[in-house]
């Protein structure tokens, strides 16, 4: 089975870098990407088992990561692995994350190593 991973990021070459990193590594399909918060609700409202990895950057040009994660919460059980995957990573916004239904919460920066043992290890019986 093909992992479904969805990627809300607003900026194009982080989206792009994402996307390779996620298909060669996980062996994963990008099943969708939204680059603000109205079009990742609205994505994830019409695909509600749709994925099984849902990567969300906080910082976004329209909305944030942080509404993402309450409207998925409001949705009901989620179908797969939530990571928050931000240069945004505060102890408070890691606190809010995990509040939200986040699975967990990295830098995207120092932590990306981290980011893809924790997808790997979380996905493990899905791949």
């Amino acid at each position: 089975m093909t992992l479904a991973v969805f990627i809300v990021e607003d900026e194009p070459t982080i989206q792009d870098s994402l996307k390779v990193v996620l298909e060669g590594y996980l062996r994963a399909e990008i099943v969708g990407t939204a680059p603000s918060e109205a079009e990742a609700v609205a994505w994830l409202k019409a695909n509600r088992d749709g994925w099984h990895l849902l990567v969300v950057d906080l910082l976004l040009k329209q909305g944030s990561g942080l509404g993402v994660l309450a409207a998925l919460a409001a949705l009901g059980p989620k179908c797969g692995l939530v990571v928050a995957l931000t240069n945004a990573a505060s102890a408070d916004n890691r606190a809010q994350c995990l509040t939200l239904g986040a699975d967990a919460v990295f830098d995207k920066t120092a932590e990306i190593n981290e980011f893809l043992a924790f997808c790997a290890d979380g996905l493990g019986e899905k791949a």
